[in-house]
């Protein structure tokens, strides 16, 4: 069972999202996921979450409309499995 769960909202942030999601997966902790929240981006997150997606700690949420970061983040807390 994951003890853990990181929930990234993301929303147009391809220029630094790998950065982030790098740094993140390479933590010495290893018992935890991340939940990548697309809100509908409109540049290349999207296809870079679902790259990510194949890591098995990696999952994402891709929305179907804007919701906001807020909206975001919190159907990312709904649909985590942390402990």
């Amino acid at each position: 069972m994951t003890k853990v769960s990181v929930v990234v909202p993301v929303y147009n942030a391809a220029t630094y999202l790998e950065q982030c999601l790098d740094s993140i997966l390479a933590q010495t902790f290893t018992d935890f996921e991340l939940l990548l929240v697309d809100d509908c981006s409109t540049d290349e997150s999207s296809q870079i979450c679902d790259c990510y997606a194949s890591n098995s700690q990696v999952r994402v949420v891709h929305l179907t409309e804007r919701l906001g970061v807020s909206t975001a983040r919190n159907i990312g807390v709904k649909n985590a499995r942390g402990i």
